[in-house]
């Protein structure tokens, strides 16, 4: 008697079912294997790299560029603790790489920043503008630039170009070069002579005067190249968000679209 339709279709589910399984499983294999060892996705929600980096852009950082810490595995196991920096792979970012860290007191944030002092460097700040090893680094006026402010307002700010010594040239922004009147606060723009240790980096971010980065010790201080995750390359999407989420209407005019695939210098 020969099998019926009914007896015929359900191996059939039955497997179709189990390719779907299989496919998504796989899917997800890849994607992890792509996070971990080639590129992850990053978004940025504070202003600290003004002009450079928006909030609300949207970006990929490769994680191959300095090799691999227990950073760049999701969950963060303690795998490579027997090397000297914590890395296998590893390389030292540049002076003027945009780059990805864990933060150095609490490991479950990333923060970005740019790379201005290596290993030995000698970084100081006075009335406003960046000494590395005793010199001051070149920057030349661009002009006025609007930055928001936590207020939702926008505040008129100086852009510059910096020249880093390896000559990398980056924009900054500057609201003020005078120090602070409260001796009890860290002043940003008039700091002690730091030196970075080894295996170290200094990070400073390109909204100068509104980045708390490496020039509070408290805050974060040097960064460990273990928690490095990787370099950010490029900026996939990039989002205004100044309209109501549910306004949908409003989306495809609050998309940059000239930041799309920009590259990060």
């Amino acid at each position: 008697m020969p099998p019926s339709k009914k007896a015929a279709v359900k191996p059939q589910q039955a497997g179709g079912w189990l390719e779907t399984v299989k496919t998504l499983v796989y899917a997800l294999l890849i994607a992890m294997a792509v996070r971990t060892v080639a590129f992850e996705p990053f978004n940025i929600p504070s202003g600290s790299m003004i002009p450079t980096l928006l909030v609300g852009d949207f970006l990929f950082v490769s994680k191959y560029t300095y090799g691999y810490s227990r950073f760049s595995i999701p969950f963060s196991p303690p795998l490579f603790g027997w090397t000297k920096t914590g890395r296998i792979l590893g390389s030292f970012p540049t002076r003027g790489d945009v780059v990805v860290f864990r933060n150095t007191r609490d490991t479950s944030q990333d923060w970005v920043k740019r790379v201005v002092g290596l290993p030995g460097d000698r970084i100081q700040v006075k009335q406003g503008l960046l000494y590395i090893n005793g010199t001051v680094l070149p920057r030349d006026p661009v002009g006025d630039y609007e930055a928001p402010s936590g207020d939702g307002t926008r505040v008129l700010a100086k852009e510059y170009i910096e020249t880093l010594p390896n000559g990398v040239k980056h924009p900054i922004l500057k609201y003020t070069d005078e120090g602070l009147s409260d001796p009890l606060q860290v002043d940003a723009n008039n700091t002690i002579e730091y030196v970075v240790p080894d295996g170290d980096l200094f990070m400073m971010g390109d909204n100068r005067d509104n980045s708390e980065d490496s020039r509070f010790q408290n805050a974060l201080g040097f960064v460990p190249l273990e928690n490095v995750v990787g370099r950010a390359q490029f900026i996939f999407f990039s989002f205004d968000a100044v309209y109501p989420w549910w306004q949908f209407w409003c989306w495809p005019i609050e998309v940059r679209w000239s930041r799309l695939l920009h590259g990060i210098h």
